[in-house]
């Protein structure tokens, strides 16, 4: 049967799955708007939403179920949109707006947390419903483009920032959005480069006895120095690499590295290296992490793993399934900033640790916050009834040390004994302090 020529062109201006225009319709409107303000260039405003975690529901639930959410989320967008503004279905789970009439930021914001509430109500799935948030980006005719290419590219930045920054945003398209997007392109170029280079270094921060001072073991931190971008923080690029999707190679040549340095320490110290949520959520860290110590040729029963509350929470099968792997290996397992997550005490319960770690932000007020000495107490209590170990974290002077071990605290951590050092500074700590301090205890054993 002849296609009619009028059903080529419905068919070339049309998403077939929902109905709704796609990316050649609307060029053609943004080309029709920007032509009839051509003499007087009034502004107008496209976004682009996409669809939060929509991936895994539809892995979860089949393609099918998937194409009928997004048959339900064009059903809404068409219901919502104002007279004269179209909205289009482009690539998988993104859809975008034609605006004629939101002609700046504010509008635009109130149009997106419009659509936003519209988005969130549940989708019915038959035997079950499910839940989305949606992300913006939006751009502003002339101001952050011209033509309907540029438009998109500047709204698609802006949607890469709401994505960024977490679920559920909106973000209209600036210049200084433009920039600080590129810094982070640069940045992220940066870090992967120094990962292949293997220039990001391994400093070492000291865990001492509080009965006696004496040195049990050393975190180790992740430090990077660029010759162009010069020291950055390992709160701006470990997230970035968890993020991008790179963080195991960036945690696989960091633990190579300080457990090659380790290999050099008494053999009765331990190195505590942390995991983040993104490894706690792949099946395979074990194994890699058990790998690299048999490579380098690590004792596993040196090595203590620091996990958080959230990162545990992210996946907590996969997280419990990795956590008794490493354990059976003897791999030993801190719970990290304990106290500033949720469900402590339920995890305590459901999860197998060894030790706990006492978040700063308590340390630092037990000698002017009364509730920060009686939350460590309890803490303390806790873990002597549950035969784990602690570590009070961010101790940076005499008193807070004193009062640690007056309250029955075993180890610390902080400035006051030790600020992060490079290997080689490490080395030098443990012949100065180290090596002097345990032969002279064994000469008054002797």
């Amino acid at each position: 049967m002849a296609v009619s020529q009028n059903e080529l062109q419905t068919m070339a201006y049309t998403d077939p799955l929902t109905g709704l225009g796609n990316r050649n319709r609307m060029r053609d409107k943004v080309i029709q708007i920007s032509s009839e303000r051509a003499s007087d260039p009034a502004p107008f405003t496209i976004g682009i939403a996409n669809l939060d975690s929509f991936k895994p529901i539809n892995d979860l639930f089949g393609s099918a179920a998937g194409d009928e959410i997004l048959c339900q989320v064009a059903h809404r967008l068409k219901a919502c949109i104002p007279d004269g503004a179209l909205v289009t279905r482009h690539d998988g789970d993104e859809f975008a707006f034609v605006l004629p009439l939101i002609f700046e930021r504010a509008s635009a914001e109130k149009f997106g947390q419009m659509i936003r509430e519209v988005l969130s109500a549940p989708y019915d799935l038959g035997d079950r419903n499910v839940r989305l948030s949606a992300s913006f980006g939006f751009a502003i005719y002339p101001f952050a483009g011209e033509d309907c290419e540029e438009l998109l590219k500047s709204a698609e930045t802006a949607l890469y920032r709401s994505k960024r920054r977490g679920r559920g945003q909106i973000t209209v398209y600036s210049r200084e959005i433009a920039q600080e997007m590129k810094r982070a392109t640069q940045l992220e170029q940066a870090l992967r480069n120094a990962i292949i280079s293997d220039a990001i270094d391994v400093h070492f921060q000291p865990i001492v006895s509080l009965a006696n001072n004496q040195v049990v073991g050393f975190e180790a931190l992740a430090r990077w120095n660029d010759p162009d971008l010069g020291f950055v923080s390992p709160g701006v690029f470990v997230p970035l690499a968890e993020e991008r999707g790179f963080i195991d190679a960036l945690s696989e040549a960091l633990l190579r590295k300080a457990a090659e340095a380790a290999l050099s320490w008494p053999r009765e110290l331990f190195l505590s290296f942390n995991l983040s949520s993104a490894q706690l959520m792949d099946p395979g860290t074990s194994s890699s992490i058990l790998s690299i110590l048999g490579r380098v040729g690590f004792d596993p029963h040196r090595l203590e793993l620091e996990i958080t509350e959230t990162a545990v929470m992210s996946s907590a099968d996969t997280a419990h399934r990795i956590i008794a792997d490493l354990r059976a290996a003897g791999v030993r397992i801190s719970l990290d900033d304990f106290g500033t997550g949720q469900s402590s005490l339920g995890r305590l319960r459901d999860f197998i640790f060894d030790k706990i770690k006492i978040d700063r932000a308590f340390v630092s007020r037990i000698n002017s916050d009364r509730a920060s000495e009686h939350i460590i107490k309890a803490i303390l209590a806790m873990c002597e009834g549950l035969e784990l170990e602690v570590v009070a974290e961010g101790i940076e002077d005499y008193s807070e040390a004193v009062k640690l071990r007056m309250l029955g605290c075993g180890m610390g951590q902080g400035y006051h004994f030790g600020r992060p050092a490079d290997g080689i500074a490490t080395l030098r700590f443990l012949h100065e302090n180290y090596y002097h301090d345990t032969s002279a205890q064994e000469r008054v054993s002797a």
